[in-house]
């Protein structure tokens, strides 16, 4: 990974356990292959080894960061490079808090879907641009909480000043679908405190909003049915309003 990249370090305990619980939702084999992308200091990997005893690997933008004395880290600009790991090679994958610097996320989603063992998984992480105070921010200032003005040229595109690309639940589960996932589950790692305080009084106003507008895409637009329904519907439940970081899960069939 480039500097585009985000550092695992700068994801929090509460995505990270967010992710192990996600990973222990599915079966998994006695000390399964794990892949964590955006490793950082490993902190994500040694709660993988605690909970699953897996045989992890570490990818990122640089090996500078990582505090694991016997995990190496295979470095790589996932702008411009393919994963650098063989077809079909992982049982778990997991991805926190890097699509959103990634020029092309949907890219790094084949890839995944690539080195991952038929029946493996794969946890993505990123931050949820749909929650209440995030909305409000959007409305009056243009900018998705997470995601404010860039400077030009000069952002430390590792940490939160290089989050270039805000992607909402609803895009991540397309992408991940057209990749060829099935079985996607989503989730959120805690709720946003100040989303509370909105979704108590805009909460009625929305859901009577979003009806409306649903109808109209339904009976015009023809953009909602069967498959992409509940997807749609997410976008205006109380995780989506309230979520801090949406966690995506998903089985490679």
């Amino acid at each position: 990974m480039s500097e585009s990249v985000t550092q695992g370090s700068l994801s929090t305990d509460a995505i990270h356990l967010a992710t192990v619980k996600a990973v222990a939702q599915r079966p998994l084999s006695k000390q399964p292959e794990h892949l964590d992308i955006g490793s950082g200091q490993g902190d994500l990997i040694a709660l993988m080894r605690h909970e699953f005893q897996s045989n992890s690997h570490a990818c990122d933008y640089t090996d500078e960061l990582m505090a694991l004395d016997d995990v190496r880290v295979d470095v790589a600009n996932l702008n411009t490079q393919p994963l650098p790991y063989p077809d079909a090679h992982f049982q778990v994958v997991t991805c926190t808090e890097v699509i959103e610097h990634l020029e092309n996320p949907r890219e790094l989603i084949r890839q995944i879907h690539r080195v991952l063992q038929p029946n493996g998984q794969v946890v993505i992480t990123t931050p949820n641009v749909l929650n209440l105070k995030s909305r409000i921010r959007y409305l009056f200032f243009g900018f998705f909480n997470l995601f404010g003005p860039l400077h030009f040229k000069e952002s430390r595109l590792y940490s939160s000043g290089g989050h270039i690309t805000p992607i909402s639940a609803f895009y991540l589960v397309h992408a991940l679908v057209d990749a060829g996932f099935s079985d996607i589950r989503l989730s959120i790692d805690k709720p946003q405190s100040t989303s509370r305080f909105w979704r108590f009084w805009l909460n009625p106003l929305i859901q009577l909003v979003a009806k409306g507008i649903r109808r109209t895409e339904v009976r015009r637009y023809h953009t909602i049915d069967d498959n992409n329904l509940p997807w749609v519907l997410w976008m205006n439940s109380a995780d989506a309003m309230l979520g801090r970081t949406v966690v995506v899960s998903a089985c490679k069939p």
